[in-house]
């Protein structure tokens, strides 16, 4: 094997290892700019029919934007783990919200100058102050360990984080809490996102969380926004008549989507377990009923099987989206029951593919919980709204639950318990694309990208750049005399994550507008 090498076609704004990176030549342009002006600052690939501006990422993982390749092999990247958790249950306070658990079936935003977590605890045992129209719900629920109610923290480096006293819900005898206030009483995965395309204020932030007997006494979405990401107004009718526990809540070409486990069968209706779904909407408000199957595992019949828990909790690039999915260990006893992490890559939001079927991305044997001592539980990983970019690395908040066995008699109810874990990549390298065996030289094809007409340039998140060149070809395949052969693009420059390719007789900007693949050889 001679090397290893990262390609990535990404934006000016994200440019890392894994990718090429192509970026518009204008980028003041803002949300009030008008439409014709904005289309002018849009790549289209007519391949997937998405258009994406300002940036088009090219993840070297994602085999439709990068379809053909010549002697390459994908790379995929493990990342690092932080040992200790970053956030846990408030254990020295038995009548906080979260004393039992810390679940990150939730959100990480970096947002208004600092980071910003929504969580999902458990306590235990109920709260008697649930005002009267939410003791009814509270009531339906009849194990020891209670969900909800949604929960707040706050860090400023985004690993050592504060529960900050929100004093929005009296629980157990007081305000002095980190809850936020909710019309239900039962209330887990927190899915927020900063919707900057709303052009009202008051509806900037919006969350999707999960709840049960409200309406319904199955779990179904809720719906709440807000100005600030603290107060919010829940929609008075439930979006959904349909059971889903989501991972996930992301918008993606227009649309809003809701990935997480629902009840599908399969082949002649057999029942396949969990399995992820979406669920869409273009407004946020009101939700189709009919969901689409976002990513499945192979069928067995046998009980004892993989399966896909909560669906994919997803991060979009803009023209492309990276998720995790949990690989559920299934069991007849629930508490031989783990859960390890898959990597998946979407181009339509709904639709989610392994790029190496089968591999684990994550371990829970690598970022395990908490363990208790003389105790051998196993760890169940987590996936949610937790994948961003931070200076040059990407983070991947995650949860970790120790698994004591649900609802069995002898289990030990204090040793239930879930953290919130972190783990690391270099900026958006999540799998490269290098040479294999003996081979001299590889190579690989872009998908056709109509570029913006305000053009453009391009970047390369790679290891060895000062071998690399890129050629420009018609749709067609057809080379481009001034971009190919002796005239091919070059990186003058160190290896990294954003390493601009330039053209010695033309520039990208001579090409705006025009439909094109472009070449990259190592």
């Amino acid at each position: 094997m001679k090397r290893k090498t990262n390609l990535l076609l990404a934006g000016w704004i994200v440019m890392t290892t894994g990718w090429l990176g192509i970026e518009p030549g204008w980028s003041q342009l803002t949300k009030e700019t008008v439409s014709s002006a904005m289309a002018k600052n849009r790549f289209h690939f007519p391949t997937t029919g998405i258009s994406v501006e300002d940036q088009a990422v090219l993840l070297a993982v994602d085999d439709v934007s990068l379809p053909l390749k010549r002697n390459l092999a994908y790379f995929i990247t493990k990342p690092t783990v932080r040992d200790e958790p970053v956030l846990t249950p408030s254990r020295d306070d038995r009548d906080a919200p979260d004393f039992l658990a810390t679940h990150f079936y939730g959100t990480v935003l970096h947002d208004q100058g600092k980071f910003r977590m929504w969580y999902y605890p458990c306590h235990l045992g109920k709260n008697p102050d649930w005002p009267s129209e939410l003791q009814t719900q509270a009531e339906h629920w009849k194990h020891e360990v209670i969900p909800g109610p949604l929960c707040y923290a706050e860090s400023e480096d985004g690993v050592v984080w504060n529960k900050p006293n929100l004093g929005q819900v009296i629980f157990k005898g007081n305000r002095d809490n980190n809850a936020i206030a909710l019309p239900s009483a039962l209330t887990a995965n927190a899915c927020v996102i900063k919707d900057v395309s709303d052009p009202d204020p008051e509806l900037r932030y919006k969350l999707v969380y999960w709840s049960q007997y409200d309406p319904y006494d199955y779990p179904t979405i809720r719906l709440a926004t807000s100005p600030d990401g603290l107060h919010w107004t829940a929609d008075k009718e439930a979006p959904l008549e349909a059971f889903l526990e989501h991972a996930s809540f992301y918008q993606f070409n227009g649309l809003y989507i809701a990935n997480g486990q629902s009840h599908l069968r399969g082949e002649s209706g057999r029942n396949r377990g969990r399995q992820g779904a979406a669920f869409l909407s273009t407004d946020f408000h009101h939700w189709q009923q009919e969901p689409a199957e976002s990513f499945a595992l192979p069928y067995v019949e046998s009980r004892k099987r993989d399966e896909v828990h909560l669906g994919v909790g997803a991060a979009s690039y803009g023209n492309v989206l990276i998720g995790l999915f949990c690989r559920w260990h299934n069991d007849e006893d629930f508490s031989k029951i783990s859960g390890d992490f898959g990597l998946v890559v979407s181009n339509d939001g709904l639709a989610f593919r392994e790029p190496v079927k089968g591999f684990n991305w994550l371990s829970a044997e690598d970022s395990p919980a908490t363990p208790v001592q003389g105790k051998d539980y196993h760890t169940i990983l987590c996936q949610a709204n937790g994948i961003l970019n931070v200076g040059d690395e990407t983070r991947i908040y995650h949860g970790r639950w120790r698994n004591i066995g649900w609802g069995q008699p002898d289990m030990e109810i204090e040793d239930y318990y879930a953290e919130v874990g972190l783990a690391t990549l270099p900026r958006d390298r999540w799998g490269a694309l290098g040479l294999v065996d003996d081979y001299p030289e590889g190579s690989v094809w872009t998908t056709s990208i109509r570029l913006p007409e305000k053009g453009c340039a391009l970047a390369l998140n790679a290891d060895g750049v000062d071998s690399m060149s890129v050629e420009v070809a018609n749709e067609d395949f057809t080379l481009m005399p001034d971009y190919s052969g002796e005239l091919s693009g070059k990186v003058s420059g160190p290896d990294g994550l954003n390493c601009p390719v330039s053209w010695s007789s033309r520039s990208l900007a001579d090409l705006a507008g025009r439909t094109v693949r472009f070449r990259v050889t190592i």
